[in-house]
């Protein structure tokens, strides 16, 4: 038996991806569709590897990318200042979180963070969130995921309630 889809927009959460030092381009426009399609903000920290108006990252934002609710800041200081995400909806990804995916806290106001493709983050914002450091289990077939599938097992596991 064949089920509709279902609108999984939830007013009542509010999603924030932040991704510092985004290098490829192909992987922020991919990023950018699925914030689109859960209804999360995107915030993209310089410095950005890419052009925002390149042809790949509109390419794979596909026609929706000039729908994403997009903010660009200059630093990880100026959108931590502006957006003062509280302890517990700050939930930080690298490849040695303490902490499974799947314990992230379940605010109704919640920051994902990501680093870049090939360097992660910087241990200074690691330090600064070391009590929310979260990681995706993966074998030792391989050193890590894509940025843009790790954004989006995140994005979607902070939906379920």
């Amino acid at each position: 038996m064949n089920n509709p889809p279902q609108n999984i927009t939830n007013n009542t959460l509010e999603r924030h991806v932040v991704l510092v030092a985004p290098e490829v381009h192909w992987n922020t426009g991919n990023i950018g569709r699925t914030c689109l399609g859960v209804g999360a903000f995107l915030h993209l920290i310089k410095p950005l590897g890419f052009s925002l108006e390149s042809r790949e990252l509109k390419r794979a934002g596909l026609d929706y990318w000039h729908k994403v609710k997009l903010s660009v800041w200059d630093d990880f200081d100026s959108f931590q200042e502006n957006m003062a995400p509280q302890k517990d909806e700050v939930a930080l990804f690298t490849k040695n979180g303490a902490m499974p995916f799947w314990s992230m806290p379940s605010s109704d106001r919640l920051f994902l963070i990501f680093g870049s493709e090939t360097k992660g983050l910087s241990q200074t914002i690691i330090s600064m969130y070391k009590y929310a450091t979260y990681h995706i289990p993966i074998t030792d077939e391989i050193r890590c995921l894509n940025l843009s599938t790790t954004v989006g097992i995140a994005l979607y596991e902070s939906l379920r309630s």
